[in-house]
């Protein structure tokens, strides 16, 4: 393993130093105290969260561990649509908003919990008349509307397992899981809008049902208002199917290990994951990482922006803010349309004091420059969050400033899909320790989290390894979707008896976690092994470049070369002189085996609606190869930018 340069500036430059030195280290200890108690015994501590919650029964036995399948309070008997609903009903709560609801067009809906509670029987009620028993699985194929959250708390209230597939997916992608999960209803909509243009989800549908022969019913909200065709005895509009529902359903008392849900990953290559989480184990972790991480409060009104067909949308937007009685944001939309003030203007108008979105947002912003948060009051924040992947320094640093106006603790957060809920953070419910900009800083409670080598040890401090968690945890998937083989091939074979996340990281002296992005994004240049977050990392600390992409490109005498896309600052242009002086500051930041073959300076990135770069779109347009499937592709435009940037730039400049 080599040691992570960029990572040892970072940590060396860290802005803790001046603080006093018994506030230095006494949150430290404070939490590594409550975190080695907490590892002690697991099971006792878990224990002692579940009773956090409402339970039908308790359990018979907290931890059924047959590695590497895990079973969480089994015998106990749970329901997420009460925890959610109708818990809240019995305090002053059922007059507080649960949902603000933004349109992209500036369209607003809110709902209280009681009409929360009201949309989501309607819906449980009409699923159960459609013959929906408990264990059938339900497709949700949904822009970000209300009735997207509703559709969830109503499967899960009579024990039905949804599996939500994000509305930027294809017909073939759609057809896929739908046929995966052999799901018995779908419920989509007429349309959407995504910069003002009009999504035609219902059309879509329709060509993946062409293919997916378990669907009996189609159930279709009326979005757009446009014209659709329904096919007689198999699509019913939501409107009538709700409207004239009386009466309501009681939350059916689910078994804590009965699958809540089925939520595939969208990898590059081979077939999409279905991650299956359990019901019980799922919400207790949630309940109580939730709590620490973003320390909620009655008070709290909440937004994450990411998309309810990805895990964060799930725990970060439903489940887990909804469980603590929040009020919660919820927005139809992109960032920066139609201007770059979007955002902003929303936590102003509906005074937001948790925001929680990508390093990838965060630099398109930067792109624009502080004059547009400064334009709105953001005084109402109190806690600013980042997920997705590793934030660099630059972002974090001005995040801190011109979002969170240098008061708001930055909880850089590290978790997956298969891990249901944040596992690496810092965690100001519990206290906040000295953050150091780049770091998620330490394992939650009950996280048994090490960095190890190749063979499986524990690598010193500041050299690059393998990220593992070493104990089962609540959230933790069950198993692969109909395919448990590949469920411990892929997870827990790399180092036998403990869960391999596929991300390198590295602990520095201070015990500070630094994430450095997927084990397999990694460019081997001249037998030197790097990061694609390392070398972005450090084309970002450039003053010019506001944000950038690195892949590898075949080289006869080197393996691979490095190729960097980068998108600068509104006060920057491109140069032949600013090339030459990028292509000398990835030298001097790493060093010489750093430098770029290429650079390419692009206006935009080809990314993924979540605000993932797409890597492999990039390194297919440098190698000529085929760009592949584009279905969660978020601007079809920044590709044919890539592609023509890439053939003029290499006339200019020519390969270097």
């Amino acid at each position: 393993m080599c040691t992570h340069n960029v990572t040892k500036r970072l940590v060396k430059e860290a802005k803790i130093n001046s603080l006093p030195v018994e506030l230095k280290y006494w949150p430290i200890r404070r939490y590594m105290d409550i975190y080695k108690k907490s590892l002690d015994d697991i099971e006792e501590f878990w224990e002692q969260e579940a009773r956090k919650l409402e339970w039908f029964r308790t359990w018979d036995k907290i931890l059924e561990w047959d590695p590497p399948f895990a079973k969480w309070f089994p015998g106990g008997l749970i329901n997420a649509s009460y925890l959610c609903v109708d818990r809240h009903l019995k305090t002053w709560r059922r007059n507080k908003v649960a949902i603000y609801w933004e349109g992209e067009n500036s369209e607003e809906r809110t709902l209280s919990y009681s009409q929360l509670h009201r949309e989501v029987n309607r819906l449980a009620v009409a699923l159960r008349k459609l013959g929906v028993k408990d264990g059938d699985r339900i497709a949700l194929y949904l822009p970000m509307i209300p009735e997207l959250p509703v559709a969830m708390l109503a499967s899960a209230r009579i024990g039905a397992i949804h599996t939500v597939i994000f509305s930027g997916f294809s017909s073939m992608a759609l057809a896929d899981r739908i046929n995966d999960t052999e799901a018995k209803v779908l419920i989509t909509a007429d349309g959407g809008y995504r910069r003002g243009k009009a999504i035609k989800l219902k059309e879509i549908a329709d060509l993946a049902l062409e293919n997916a022969p378990s669907v009996e019913k189609v159930i279709v909200v009326k979005r757009r208002g446009q014209e659709v065709k329904m096919k007689e005895d198999r699509d019913i509009w939501y409107h009538e199917l709700v409207k004239n529902i009386q009466g309501s359903i009681d939350p059916m008392p689910i078994e804590s290990t009965h699958p809540l849900y089925i939520l595939y990953t969208s990898g590059t290559t081979g077939k999409p994951k279905g991650i299956v989480h359990s019901t019980g184990g799922y919400l207790v972790f949630i309940n109580s990482m939730y709590q620490w991480v973003f320390d909620i409060r009655e008070d709290s009104v909440y937004w994450c922006t990411a998309d309810v067909g990805w895990v964060t949308g799930h725990s970060s937007i439903v489940y887990a803010p909804l469980m603590h009685g929040a009020s919660i944001v919820v927005y139809e939309g992109a960032p920066d349309y139609p201007k770059p003030d979007r955002w902003w203007e929303i936590i102003e108008k509906y005074k937001v004091t948790i925001f929680y979105t990508s390093p990838t947002a965060i630099r398109m912003f930067m792109k624009y420059g502080e004059e547009w948060p400064k334009k709105h009051d953001l005084s109402s924040l109190t806690i600013l969050g980042s997920v997705g992947e590793p934030i660099n320094p630059e972002a974090w640093l001005w995040y801190f400033k011109h979002i969170g106006g240098e008061r708001c603790p930055i909880v850089d957060t590290w978790w997956q899909t298969e891990t249901g809920g944040v596992m690496i953070s810092p965690a100001p419910g519990i206290g906040l320790v000295p953050l150091k900009p780049g770091s998620a800083t330490f394992p939650l409670p009950g996280i048994d989290a090490e960095v190890v080598d190749d063979n499986g040890k524990p690598t010193p401090p500041g050299v690059r390894g393998y990220l593992v968690i070493k104990k089962p945890w609540p959230a933790m998937l069950m198993t692969l979707y109909k395919d448990p083989e590949r469920y411990k091939q892929t997870y827990w074979s790399r180092f036998p008896g403990v869960y391999y996340t596929g991300d390198y990281c590295i602990k520095d002296e201070d015990g500070y976690f630094w994430l450095l992005g997927r084990a397999d994004e990694v460019l081997k240049v001249a037998g030197h092994r790097m990061g694609t977050m390392e070398l972005e990392s450090a084309a970002i600390s450039h003053p010019a470049v506001a944000e950038a992409a690195v892949i590898g490109k075949p080289h006869e005498i080197k393996g691979e070369s490095i190729v960097i896309f980068a998108i600068l600052k509104q006060d920057h242009v491109p140069s032949e002189g600013l090339h030459e002086e990028l292509r000398e500051h990835m030298r001097k930041t790493i060093g010489p085996i750093a430098m770029p073959d290429e650079i390419y300076f692009v206006s935009k990135l080809p990314k993924t609606r979540s605000g993932k770069i797409m890597r492999r779109v990039l390194k297919a347009v440098v190698s000529d190869a085929p760009i592949g499937d584009v279905t969660t592709l978020e601007d079809e435009a920044s590709v044919e930018e890539v592609k023509q940037v890439y053939e003029e730039f290499k006339k200019i400049i020519g390969h270097t």
